[in-house]
């Protein structure tokens, strides 16, 4: 079983706050239940099956930007999330800004499903030591 490292929720107000206040929009919580929610399911995942590095990244993005949680800014917290569990567990997400932009939009319009989301992600990491 793999040792995570995962993201906690004071890290993911200040980069909300962070992406608010670079980008615009409105600060603030909107559900903190929606938020918790977000936030348990990549652990709940761990727990129930052998979930790779790519589908628990995948959780917190979907989460985030499906339960919409925040005021403002959930499509971009959701993928600066996504990055940093990434990073946290020793992967970059290599993609660029045009791809994530346009993975994100469809994520949180229901266009894009949490499966397809994780082989995103999978098709565009590195290790980080490369």
């Amino acid at each position: 079983m793999t040792s995570w490292i995962w993201v906690d929720q004071k890290v993911v107000f200040a980069l909300h706050d962070e992406q608010i206040f670079e980008h615009g929009g409105q600060s603030g919580i909107r559900d903190q239940g929606l938020l918790d929610s977000a936030l348990a399911r990549p652990l709940n995942r761990a727990n129930y099956d052998e979930a790779s590095v790519s589908a628990l990244a995948a959780s917190y993005g979907f989460g985030i930007a499906k339960n919409h949680p925040f005021l403002d800014g959930n499509k971009r917290t959701a993928l600066v999330v996504t990055e940093l569990f990434l990073m946290l567990n020793g992967y970059i997400l290599n993609a660029d800004d045009a791809s994530s932009l346009v993975t994100f939009l469809a994520l949180a319009d229901g266009s894009l499903t949490e499966e397809a989301l994780s082989e995103w992600v999978n098709q565009n990491i590195i290790p980080a030591d490369e």
